[in-house]
Formats: C-alpha cells, structure tokens, sequence
C-alpha cells in the first residue's frame, strides 16, 4: 500500500503523462518566443546580476511593479553593491525602504548580504543549496535568483505560477495551503525549459500579472490557450482554487501630533523588535474599539454640524472633547490641543488593521520634557527619518490642513 506522501506524485505523474517530448517542446518553444517579444521592460533585466535581482525580487513580493520601480532605482543607487548593503547605516537603509512596508525584509537582506561578505567572498552564491541559506531568502526567492540569474532550471513558486500552471493542468489543490507547492513544484519542473530557464521563469511571471490574470483572464490573446487545460474545459474561472483569507484584526489608535512653539514636531522612536521596529511615528496611544467609535462618531457629528470647511481653532485644555484620552495618557499639561480630531487614517497589514485618529496640539512655551526615544524634528527633516506608511499618510493629513 502506497503511503499518503506517494499519492499526490501518482495523481501528478497522471495529469503530466499527457504531455509527451514533443508537446512540452512546443509549449516551450512557443512560451519563450512569445517572451522575447512581449517581455516588459525592467530595470532589473537589464541584465543576469543576481544582486540587482535579488533586490528586485524581495520588493515585488506583495508589491506592483509599478510602484516598485523608483524604490529600485533609489535602492540600487544608495546601495549599488552587496558590500554596500552589508554596512549601510540601519537608519539609511530603513528610509531607503519606507514605503514598501515590511520592514523585517530589508532588515533581512542585510543580514543576508553580511552572510555573502563573511561566508562568499561577497559574491552571491551559485547554487540554490547555497542561496537557500541566506536570511530571508524562501524556496521562491531562492528559486528566483537561481533560476534568472544563473540559468539552473529551478521553479519559482509564487501565486502567478499557481494561477497560470493550475489553469494549464486543471490543478484543484488550494494555492492558500503552504502544502500545495509542492504539487507545482513537481509540475513545473516537468515543464520547465533547461535551455533557458531565466526566460522561461520571467515569462509566466508576465504571462500571469498581464494576461492570465485572477478575474478576467485575456485567454484569446494567451500565447498557451492551446495548452490549456483550462480554456479547453471553458473553466477558467474555476481556477486557482482558494480558501478565503482570514480578516485582518482591528487596532484602534489615537495619534497625538504636537507642534511647539519653533514650528518642531514631536516623533518618537519604535521599540526595537516587534511590528515597524527602529522607525519615527508621532506619539500613539491605543484605545478600545468603543472608546474608538465613540470619540470618531463625536467627530463626524462635528464635521456634519459645520455649513461648510473651516480650520479648526484651537481651544483650551479644558474644554477638549474625546473624553481627555490625550491628557490622561501623556498627562501633558503644556500644550493647548484642538477640541476635534484633524482626520482619520487606517492601514492594512497582513494581519491587523490600524484604525488611527488623528489629534492635534501646540505646546504652550518652550519647555516640554521629552519621553525616552522622542525627538522634534522640522518638517524639513521628515526626509531623513524613517517613517512606516501609517506616518506618511498622517503627515499627508497635515498636510492638507496646511500644518506643514
């Protein structure tokens, strides 16, 4: 009797003994020709260097390529080299990334590229055993650098490859299941070309971000329609096959922007471990989701009693709606804050939600004792601190009150 981790390669070797020699020569053939001329142009095909690609694959995880592309540039100027990455200042290296999020991969590749100076010689290494050890590198990103930078015919498993190659096979296992890649794993390499496995690689990863796309797929202009198994079926839309995600938790937040009297803004320092580790926000506080909806509801009822949009004036201290949570938790009392809230943000991790309310106040003469960790910063400087994305969406709502 056959053990359970046997029967997934008999069900895989079933679907795959279809195509023999001469069909996966063609699929092949046909999929490269249609990358030399349909492929996008990028700044890190310019050519095989593994840096570059390495850098551009840990960005584009979770991220457009259009919104990549400056990063790349800034990153690869900032850091053209391995070695440069390896002793870059945490601080440049932080705001070098700000605004991709996930700042835990930047703080990884420069780990890994430490490991690549002390282990390597400061050359990437060549063989996927060899990339694989490296911090933060998986079996896609591994797969990846092998596979475009060095020509070794190794998959790079990630959700355009499931969708594409569980459209082709008719492939109904659960691309939200880590156990599912090993199943496109096995087909992939069936398929793969070993002539030019970097070509082949970068095509499904245009071929699924432009054509053979999650809703919609453009499958009379796909140059693998007659492989398909998929479009043969008329099902396409059947596939990827995907359990529902799990919904982000809430977390509720009051921001506490304070000005002083120099035109000085207060942030302060993350804690260095644990969710956005080292970056500059302004002062937080969190609160309940009641707590939350009543103060945002007092609010919005502010809002919809004006005739029209006027800047809210400062008052004192004593009359500060939102039931004193900005006094009670920073028991300041020498700024002067705004009755109602400036605005509010919210930002989506992989896992949480931040629902931010944004309060308001100006210190009320020079003295103001700052916390461990805070500083005041000129809006002029907000440039050379690393601010996480929640941060940058605060700074734009001041901003647009014309606080800044």
């Amino acid at each position: 009797m056959k053990s359970k981790s046997e029967i997934p390669d008999v069900r895989l070797k079933q679907l795959v003994v279809k195509w023999n020699e001469k069909k996966i020569a063609d699929f092949q053939a046909d999929f490269l020709n249609w990358y030399e001329q349909e492929r996008r142009l990028l700044p890190w095909r310019e050519n095989q260097n593994p840096y570059r690609i390495w850098v551009s694959e840990i960005m584009l995880q979770q991220t457009q390529v259009v919104t990549v592309i400056p990063f790349f540039y800034r990153f690869m100027e900032w850091f053209p080299t391995i070695k440069a990455l390896a002793e870059a200042p945490e601080e440049r290296l932080l705001k070098a990334w700000e605004g991709l999020g996930y700042y835990s991969r930047v703080r990884n590749m420069q780990v890994a590229a430490q490991q690549v100076m002390e282990n390597f010689d400061g050359e990437m290494p060549k063989t996927i055993e060899e990339i694989s050890t490296l911090k933060g590198i998986g079996p896609y990103t591994a797969g990846a650098i092998a596979s475009i930078a060095f020509d070794l015919p190794e998959p790079a498993i990630d959700g355009n490859v499931m969708r594409v190659f569980s459209r082709l096979f008719e492939l109904d296992d659960d691309i939200a299941k880590p156990a599912s890649r090993k199943t496109f794993d096995y087909v992939v390499r069936k398929v793969i070309s070993h002539k030019d496995p970097s070509s082949f690689n970068q095509a499904i990863m245009d071929l699924g971000s432009g054509t053979c796309t999650p809703t919609s797929p453009k499958c009379e202009s796909c140059p693998l329609k007659v492989y398909c198994g998929a479009y043969q079926a008329g099902t396409m839309t059947n596939y990827p096959v995907k359990s529902k995600k799990v919904k982000s938790r809430p977390v509720y937040y009051l921001a506490q922007v304070v000005r002083n009297q120099s035109g000085a803004y207060l942030v302060g320092q993350r804690p260095d471990k644990g969710l956005l580790a080292n970056l500059w926000t302004f002062p937080l506080v969190e609160v309940s989701g009641d707590e939350y909806g009543e103060m945002r509801g007092q609010w919005q009822d502010y809002q919809q009693s004006q005739e029209s949009q006027v800047r809210l004036d400062l008052v004192a201290e004593d009359s500060l709606d939102l039931r004193q949570w900005v006094e009670n938790n920073r028991q300041d009392t020498d700024v002067i804050w705004q009755k109602q809230p400036l605005g509010e943000v919210t930002h989506v991790f992989s896992h949480l939600k931040w629902h931010i309310l944004v309060t308001y106040g100006v210190t009320k003469g020079s003295a103001y004792e700052l916390k461990d960790k805070e500083r005041w910063l000129m809006p002029e400087e907000f440039k050379e601190y690393a601010f996480p994305k929640p941060q940058q969406k605060i700074v734009e709502l001041l901003e647009g009150h014309n606080y800044l």
